[in-house]
């Protein structure tokens, strides 16, 4: 068959990596991302875009870690490059605190990020109402110069970006061979799945540049993330809100619950709020499926449902997502001389 034409639904962090993906394991292949939001307008530019993954319920362990070490990997190449700062991604240092113990004191993930040991008493003196500690240095991502940085990387493969509303997979039959779908909340309409669901997501983004160590309540509640430029500040969840709209007297909870953690924060200007709804389900859906109507076929990958770990994970399920469009072009070619026959 003739170069197979790609489209990948979604221009989020999970969409735009994913296509990338595509290019790299499928170079043949013609891409094209479609998407009626594209940064700074998309839910990935509201992430904190900090690596700490969130445990999906229904995700095997060793595959949800084999996704985490994919994307630390990648991301630490990029920290490590001259493009760094124009990709907004950089190391940094801190503590993850709680009040008693968590049940396992070695997280999964716990021998990929870099140094991570038990607080030392000393530093544990700085949370007075906590009682057990971690500390380690990991990876952040300053989202909207990331995705910017994927779109520029995309457009240098001569991947093709559109803005448009996809209602309907199937409007994409005969347009494109192959469909993948990374529509975040959007596939709950576009693969009528009713196991997802919205999380609303509030965080401050202030100026206070004297904070340089992330701190992060073992609950993942609050937090607070040092960036490249301002510090994130969070954070609530509030399962199945779509209200988008800022809410006042959340926005002075996180406040105050940041401040409890690091009272210099007091001090901190600027403050702008910004609310995203995260696309949950019980595991991340990264998966082939055939669609057919009338006797005819579309092909179709699933990559969505991250919900708070979408950062994390983001390289790691979209490598995946890339290899099973691979197969999906074999099984055309396989269909397409198997025709000819």
């Amino acid at each position: 068959m003739a170069s197979p034409k790609v489209a990948v639904v979604g221009a989020g962090v999970i969409g735009l990596s994913t296509a990338l993906c595509i290019t790299e394991t499928c170079p043949s292949c013609s891409v094209t991302v479609l998407s009626d939001q594209f940064s700074p307008n998309t839910t990935s530019d509201v992430a904190a875009g900090m690596l700490i993954p969130h445990t999906y319920p229904d995700t095997p362990i060793h595959r949800q870690k084999q996704w985490f070490k994919e994307t630390f990997s990648y991301l630490f190449a990029i920290s490590n490059s001259a493009e760094a700062s124009e990709a907004g991604i950089h190391l940094v240092s801190g503590w993850q605190v709680f009040k008693s113990p968590p049940k396992e004191e070695l997280p999964f993930w716990s021998d990929i990020v870099l140094g991570f040991r038990p607080m030392s008493e000393a530093e544990l003196q700085k949370f007075p109402q906590h009682r057990f500690g971690q500390a380690f240095t990991t990876l952040k991502c300053d989202c909207p110069p990331y995705l910017l940085w994927l779109e520029k990387r995309l457009k240098a493969t001569g991947t093709q970006m559109y803005t448009r509303k996809v209602a309907d997979l199937w409007e994409l039959h005969g347009e494109y061979d192959i469909v993948v779908n990374c529509a975040g909340m959007g596939a709950q309409q576009l693969a009528g799945d009713k196991q997802l669901f919205p999380v609303r997501g509030q965080v401050l983004k202030v100026h206070a540049p004297w904070v340089k160590l992330f701190i992060r309540d073992g609950d993942g509640l609050t937090y607070i993330y040092p960036g490249i430029h301002r510090v994130t500040l969070g954070g609530i969840r509030e399962k199945g809100s779509w209200s988008l709209s800022p809410d006042a007297g959340t926005t002075r909870d996180i406040f105050d619950r940041c401040c409890s953690l690091e009272p210099s924060l007091q001090g901190a200007q600027d403050i702008e709020v910004k609310v995203g709804l995260r696309p949950s389900r019980l595991c991340v859906r990264v998966q082939r499926e055939v669609l057919s109507q009338g006797g005819l076929k579309l092909p179709v990958v699933h990559n969505y449902g991250h919900g708070a770990g979408g950062f994390s994970v983001h390289r790691g399920t979209a490598n995946e997502a890339a290899h099973l469009v691979r197969e999906c072009i074999s099984a055309l070619q396989g269909s397409s001389s198997r025709a000819k026959l």
